[in-house]
């Protein structure tokens, strides 16, 4: 039987609207709750702020419920999930993984509930939302946070409030290292995915390493955005790619409101570069119409987030045909026997469209979660903490295990072939004139050879 987690610290509240707490922002919800699962609010003199709920004693500093069936609720985390598709995709992987759950018993018999913030792309906002679902909405966990900003924002918060967290979409290593040196205020972070930066700029060395010359690049030009997440791979780079296979023609790092990348690319030509490999998450579909319709005379492809969505082909025009990019999955792709069952009803949801990577994750971070409580018997965090640092699940991109305390990455997924390991993929035509997303590397999934762009 589960035991209700005990009363959390307060958690600062200057900047919340003491009416909504989302600054006129609506929040999504799947099976609102009423106000007797809201959390009691202790003020740092040590007293309590007392709200009157149904069914509810207050004892010692704690909360006794009288509903023994309450459900467990999942807080999901995320931007923009009407528009934007990383955060439609940790929304949807997470309503999947409950829809699940529920169809087969809830959670150690309980129904689970989830309530869905939506971060705006904020720092700020991602606060306010993050306290609604932990302090309002009662969450057991929270799940997602798509930005390296907006969890960095959150991470004193994760503390105060001592829920466990699962990361689904920022990569950032800050949340790590403050776990390795501050286990005990931090250790309620864990990152599910994706790997974090620093293996992702170890990936894309990884992928030079092994392909550079195989497909015939003997230099390369490094493109990096000036975003927070591309700080360590950025480091990763200029430390790591002298021992390549291949050369560094050139490396920048161009600014964050670059939307031509003409001059840029004049560079990368007259450097002799055979490729321009990119680290791009908000600029990269500039990138593309720059590169492809433009004919430059290089490949093109690396870390491009918008290029992981089943649909860009036909979004560009078909401007990123032979371009590369890096996926936890395709929807080729038969990682572990839950990767197609997964894509399947992703699919079935969303008219035909393929999650990115963030809804993989997210679905994995629910059932991570749900395993976890399971084994504990509890939803104290504590013990919850305790299970994630010894879990090993198969999730829909590969095993999924935790850096222990003492390591760099602490609470971080473990990046490897034996547990998680990005795929690298070329964009192809399909006789029908639709773009395909091909696998060329590594060779265990890999489904096609690649080609240079016909141009060249």
């Amino acid at each position: 039987m589960i035991k209700k987690q005990r009363l959390k610290r307060p958690l600062e509240m200057e900047d919340i609207d003491s009416e909504s707490g989302n600054a006129g922002n609506p929040v999504q919800s799947d099976h609102r709750r009423g106000l007797d699962r809201r959390r009691m609010l202790k003020t740092t003199a040590g007293g309590t702020v007392s709200l009157s709920f149904a069914g509810c004693l207050e004892t010692a500093g704690s909360i006794v419920t009288g509903a023994e069936a309450d459900p467990v609720t999942v807080g999901v985390l995320a931007p923009n999930p009407d528009s934007n598709a990383t955060g439609r995709s940790i929304v949807e992987g997470a309503r999947i993984a409950r829809n699940q759950l529920e169809d087969n018993g809830g959670i150690d018999g309980k129904d689970v509930e989830l309530v869905v913030g939506d971060t705006n792309s904020s720092p700020l906002e991602a606060r306010r939302q993050y306290q609604r679902l932990v302090l309002e909405d009662g969450a057991d966990v929270t799940i997602g946070v798509a930005t390296s900003e907006a969890l960095i924002a959150l991470m004193d918060d994760i503390a105060e409030q001592q829920v466990p967290h699962l990361t689904a979409g920022a990569a950032t290593t800050a949340a790590s290292r403050l776990v390795n040196e501050q286990y005990e205020k931090y250790k309620y972070h864990f990152r599910v995915g994706p790997i974090n930066d620093v293996n992702l700029g170890e990936t894309q060395v990884d992928f030079l390493a092994d392909m550079g010359s195989q497909i015939g690049w003997e230099s390369v030009a490094i493109l990096v955005e000036d975003y927070e997440w591309t700080k360590n791979l950025w480091d990763i780079y200029q430390n790591q790619l002298g021992g390549a296979a291949v050369d560094v023609a050139m490396s920048q790092r161009y600014p964050p409101a670059t939307d031509s990348f003409s001059t840029i690319y004049d560079e990368v030509e007259r450097s002799g570069a055979d490729a321009a490999i990119i680290s791009a998450a908000h600029t990269g579909t500039d990138a593309v119409l720059d590169w492809g319709p433009a004919g430059r005379k290089f490949a093109f492809g690396g870390i491009h987030v918008p290029m992981q969505l089943s649909s860009y082909y036909g979004m560009v025009n078909g401007a990123c045909r032979y371009a590369i990019g890096v996926a936890f999955a395709t929807p080729e792709s038969k990682i572990t026997d839950k990767t197609q069952p997964f894509l399947e009803t992703y699919q079935r949801r969303n008219d035909g469209t393929a999650p990115v990577y963030t809804g993989y994750i997210s679905f994995d971070a629910v059932k991570l979660f749900a395993k976890a409580v399971e084994a504990a018997g509890t939803l104290d965090s504590d013990e919850l903490v305790n299970e994630l640092e010894g879990i090993s699940a198969t999730g829909t991109t590969g095993t999924i295990e935790f850096h222990d305390p003492d390591h760099e990455h602490a609470h971080d997924v473990i990046y490897g072939k034996e547990n998680i390991h990005p795929l690298y993929y070329q964009w192809r035509e399909a006789d029908d004139g639709t773009g395909v997303q091909k696998t060329i590397w590594p060779d265990i999934y890999e489904t096609t050879d690649y080609v240079d762009p016909a141009w060249l």
